[in-house]
């Protein structure tokens, strides 16, 4: 066994609270002694206590000696919980292997200087990129206080969301749809533009089999709606659910109209708006990384598809293909509105991962903007 190995077995704890850890990271952690798991732990939820301290907590009496294998560097500042260093001295570890140093530019490198200053032995960068990768979103706000971005669509292989009368139920099968409600849990918001709900009417909710996910997480829902010209019977602000809806308009938009619309569970989102009187994205973005969205999915519509793209908001691509093609020119493009001037300056994704749900094919990237 090496330090792989355990780095592994934690990543995979870690994993275990998708979706509820926000806006903390997810992290794991593995007390080894003589070559034996004696303790493991993950980060259930914000406000309760840390990887480390439930791994510590689980291997007792046995942690003395032993090494400690996290996926995150141990904290040294107090939070909603007490610094994880001093517990881990406490504890008797003689050794932490981290897979990454925290990215918090503000902490970074704190928590393995305390440890060595107290004489453990620390390794670092185990299994770094699987680390990053598993918290990139934490990452991305914690360094810039914008939420990290995925753009999700479902297409026919002739590149059509919906057909030409709007009828987009549904492009992909029952595995490619249960895969888009996994992310819906794992992230903090979803985002659509008004015309995708006078359109398909969504709820943005989340809904995962009890064997799937017992206790399934809705996003906050974000609406595009610049005018506020929402339906007051749109079923969106009707909803049974503990997540905020938020209906984002421009702040020319009359006082009255907000009345109209606001009420429990429903806020009204002034934000500046570009020349076209569209929303200005970056700037919601800077407000959404402040309400502690620290990831958010973007479904659509095919304005609001082209506008992200444009505003160079988006961090990850997911395009599900089903194997349709709807044979004409007059359905709604994924995108909608001028396009780039040559391939050249096209959008590319890097680190493309493809993926079949039953008959769908998923294709996902990381988003790499031209210079």
């Amino acid at each position: 066994m090496d330090h792989q190995y355990y780095m592994r077995r934690a990543l995979d704890l870690a994993r275990r609270a998708e979706g509820f850890t926000s806006p903390n990271p997810m992290v794991g952690a593995v007390v080894v002694k003589d070559g034996r798991i004696v303790g493991e732990g993950y980060h259930q939820a914000a406000g309760l206590p840390h990887a480390e301290v439930n791994a510590l907590d689980d291997a007792g009496e046995e942690a003395g000696g032993a090494i400690l294998y996290v996926t995150l560097e141990p904290c040294n500042h107090t939070g909603r919980t007490p610094p994880c260093t001093a517990q881990i001295v406490r504890a008797g570890i003689r050794a932490v292997v981290s897979a990454m140093d925290d990215p918090n530019p503000q902490v970074a490198g704190g928590g393995h200087a305390v440890l060595e200053a107290q004489g453990l032995r620390v390794h670092r960068k185990v299994c770094e990129p699987e680390a990053r990768r598993l918290n990139e979103a934490f990452v991305k706000h914690v360094c810039t206080g914008h939420p990290f971005v995925t753009l999700k669509c479902a297409a026919t292989l002739d590149g059509r969301i919906a057909t030409r009368t709007g009828d987009a139920r549904w492009v992909t099968g029952p595995a490619a749809r249960l895969q888009v409600h996994r992310v819906r849990h794992a992230v903090d918001g979803i985002m659509v533009g008004i015309n995708t709900v006078q359109t398909d009417d969504p709820s943005l909710t989340t809904r995962l089999p009890a064997d799937v996910q017992p206790s399934p997480r809705d996003p906050v829902r974000i609406i595009l709606d610049s005018r506020l010209s929402i339906s007051e019977n749109a079923g969106i602000l009707r909803l049974d659910s503990e997540a905020v809806t938020l209906i984002i308009c421009a702040d020319s938009a009359p006082a009255a109209a907000r009345a109209r619309i606001e009420g429990p569970g429903i806020e009204v989102v002034p934000m500046s708006t570009g020349r076209d009187g569209r929303i200005d994205l970056v700037a919601l973005m800077q407000y959404l990384g402040e309400r502690d969205i620290t990831s958010l999915l973007i479904e659509g519509g095919s304005r609001v598809i082209a506008a992200a793209f444009a505003a160079g908001i988006v961090d990850k691509a997911m395009f599900f293909y089903a194997p349709k093609i709807l044979g004409g020119d007059d359905g709604v493009p994924i995108c909608a509105g001028p396009s780039r001037d040559s391939m050249a300056d096209s959008i590319r994704l890097t680190d493309v991962r493809t993926q079949r749900f039953e008959n769908d094919l998923l294709v996902e990237g990381y988003v790499h903007y031209p210079d």
